[in-house]
């Protein structure tokens, strides 16, 4: 008779054949993209316009320390953008995760220490894509795929 151990051994291992790290880390960058991509939507208007109750809100209830209002409220609005974009595509994926790791360690210290399990889902999201990157399925892979060989190329 076969054990239950055994039997989800079993289980485990055909869903791990069927789910491959790459889909994880795809889901893993197109899920927290949206998160901050989204975020930033609400502090501009049209394109790239940051609005003034953006400013206000930096001004007067983030308030940094070391960092002046304007500058933050400028930082986190393109970073929110960027880095996002970045995620999606599989470009600069560690750097870009832990750009936004960053940022979301700052709101939580600095802006809502209450809402700790939120930020803390977030960085079980992007510590994996800042130790694995973005994965097969990324501009990171594809990229370094085609370097390597001129790498190997210029090295002999």
């Amino acid at each position: 008779m076969i054990s239950l151990v055994a039997l989800y051994d079993r289980a485990a291992g055909r869903l791990t054949a069927l789910v491959p790290d790459a889909f994880l880390l795809l889901i893993a960058r197109l899920g927290i993209a949206g998160v901050f991509f989204q975020s930033g939507r609400t502090k501009v208007e049209g394109l790239i316009s940051i609005t003034p109750g953006t400013y206000e809100l930096f001004r007067t209830d983030y308030r940094l320390p070391l960092i002046p209002p304007d500058i933050a409220a400028v930082a986190a609005t393109w970073s929110e953008h960027v880095f996002s974009i970045l995620l999606v595509m599989g470009l600069m994926t560690r750097f870009s995760a832990a750009s936004l790791l960053g940022m979301t360690l700052v709101i939580e210290i600095f802006v809502y220490p209450d809402a700790w399990p939120t930020h803390l889902s977030w960085a079980a999201i992007l510590l994996p894509l800042v130790a694995r990157g973005g994965g097969a399925w990324s501009l990171d892979r594809l990229i370094h795929g085609v370097a390597s060989p001129l790498h190997r190329g210029a090295a002999r």
